[in-house]
């Protein structure tokens, strides 16, 4: 058995997130990849399978990371205090728009303030994460792997992504903006949302298919409190003045970061 050199536990806040996993082995074995590399949030989304004792026995000494596991019945609650969500992917047969690499991911999280989140998603062992959770990401990773061959194991691209971010030390940290949370920032876009429906741009019958790409943008742009607050506020101006005639409500001020 490989015994790794002793790793210092991770400082920084990383939670993995299994969406509708199939396999119970799968779920310890991730278990077992994310606490080799110091990690120990772990949260599953839907109606796993029943996980005991197959999960405990891959997960082979990180039982206590299957038995804390947190419950989500969707992938939005999974999410809501979160402040950077990444959505990962094969390659194959995507485009993937501005995707990132385990490591270029581990560059956003040195840059993540130590008291925030980065939520990590993988899909369904068999088809992955459908286009509406993807979107739902901020940002989208995918492994490099052979053309002709790339879908990996959900325990192996689990350890890849931990491993890359493993490198990365609280002593590294130097932003000190305050992130939105993945909640925060959703409200701001089914608010968005709303208001470009109503001002005609986005089709009311079908409006997440522009929608989509509006949201991508959002998520390169890792949109702080102050950001969201103030973009709510103009949002807010807009609503009312498509609604109401005379004279507009008070601004709010944006409270500083």
């Amino acid at each position: 058995m490989l015994h790794p050199s002793p790793f210092i536990i991770h400082p920084l806040s990383l939670r993995i997130v299994l969406v509708e996993p199939r396999e119970a082995g799968n779920v310890g074995a991730a278990a077992r990849a994310m606490k080799n590399f110091g990690f120990g949030d772990l949260a599953i989304v839907g109606n796993p399978p029943p996980l005991n004792p197959v999960a405990g026995w891959w997960a082979s000494g990180a039982e206590d990371l299957v038995r804390d596991a947190s419950f989500h019945p969707t992938l939005a609650s999974a999410l809501e205090d979160t402040h950077l969500t990444v959505a990962t992917t094969s390659t194959r047969g995507r485009e993937l728009e501005a995707g990132l690499s385990p490591s270029g991911l581990a560059d956003l999280y040195r840059a993540l303030p130590a008291e925030q989140t980065l939520a990590v998603v993988f899909g369904r062992e068999d088809r992955g994460l459908t286009a509406e959770e993807v979107s739902a990401c901020q940002r989208v990773a995918a492994i490099p792997t052979a053309e002709e061959f790339p879908t990996m194991n959900l325990a192996q691209s689990v350890s890849i992504f931990c491993y890359e971010l493993s490198k990365v030390f609280i002593s590294e940290v130097s932003r000190s903006r305050e992130l939105a949370t993945a909640g925060e920032i959703e409200r701001l876009h089914e608010r968005f949302q709303a208001v470009l429906v109503e001002a005609g741009f986005l089709h009311q019958n079908n409006p997440d298919r522009i929608y989509a790409e509006l949201r991508s943008l959002a998520g390169r742009l890792e949109l702080d409190r102050r950001e969201v607050t103030l973009l709510l506020g103009i949002i807010r101006q807009l609503e009312w003045k498509m609604n109401h005639s005379g004279a507009p409500p008070a601004a709010t001020e944006p409270q500083s970061g």
